[in-house]
Parts: C-alpha cells; sequence; structure tokens
C-alpha cells in the first residue's frame, strides 16, 4: 500500500541498518522505496510482510480450516495467519464443515494449510492469561479508597 508517513525520510531513502556484522558495522542496510505522486502529495510504498508461518489459536473452526476467533483474539490473528506462508491454527471447538454460518466466519479456511484441534484440558490452558489480583491497600488518605 502507498502511505505519506516516511515521505522524505530515511525509511524512503534506505539506508537504515537491517544487520550489523560482527564489528557493528551495517552489514545490510534498507533498500530505497518506491515513491509515487497522487493528487500532488507524495506517497511510499509500504509491501507487506510475509511470513513462513503463521501460528494462530481460534476459538471455532472446522476441517477445512474456517475460522471463528473470540473477542480480541480477531484483532491480529486474521492478519497473521494471511501473512503465513503456511499457516497452522490451533482450534478449541472443531466443527464439522457447514456447521459454522458463513457471516460468522472471521478468517476463510483458504488462508490455513494446517488445523490441530486441541483436547479440553489445552483448550482450558491458556498460560497467557494471568489474573493477578493485589489485595487492597488500607489506610490510604484521599481519592476513593
Amino acid at each position: 500500500f502507498f502511505t505519506p508517513a516516511g515521505v522524505g525520510t530515511q525509511v524512503a531513502d534506505g539506508g537504515l541498518p537491517w544487520r550489523y556484522d560482527a564489528e557493528g558495522s551495517v552489514a545490510v542496510a534498507s533498500p530505497r522505496k518506491e515513491v509515487r505522486e497522487y493528487d500532488g502529495a507524495e506517497y511510499v510504498l509500504e509491501e507487506s510482510i510475509t511470513t513462513d508461518f503463521a501460528l494462530v489459536r481460534a476459538a471455532r473452526g472446522d476441517s477445512h480450516g474456517n475460522l471463528v476467533f473470540d473477542k480480541s483474539a480477531r484483532n491480529f490473528n486474521p492478519l497473521a495467519a494471511m501473512a503465513g506462508r503456511v499457516t497452522i491454527a490451533e482450534v478449541e471447538e472443531l466443527l464439522e464443515p457447514g456447521e459454522l454460518a458463513p457471516d460468522t466466519i472471521h478468517l476463510p479456511g483458504v488462508f490455513v494449510q494446517w488445523v490441530l484441534p486441541l483436547t479440553t484440558a489445552e483448550a482450558t490452558d491458556k498460560r497467557i492469561e494471568k489474573t493477578t489480583v493485589r489485595a487492597a491497600h488500607t489506610g490510604m488518605t484521599g481519592g476513593d479508597n
């Protein structure tokens, strides 16, 4: 996509360090990006990111790879899945093809190469989600304590 962000900067001109050598010198620098003018304004071409693998976790999915995400998992999982050359989806609830209503699908199966159904124990084990609660602090003054 073309964006006005970065026009006239080293982002567009190239030369930003991508990799350093053992001595700390720049071994690989960013290339110059294409700049075009639309309606009198300049825009820089930002190319998409492609990854070798994408790993996503869906609340529901079918064996064809159609996926439904819960809550905030819908924010970036579909985009991450679309960026992968090979996408592997962990599915908490595996359904038969046709059981998902087409309007509820957040990511079509064309972007998913592997579907891994989780066991009940695996589906409920969400180690990244940690509930932390601290004891109420007493004796404070001011505010709504």
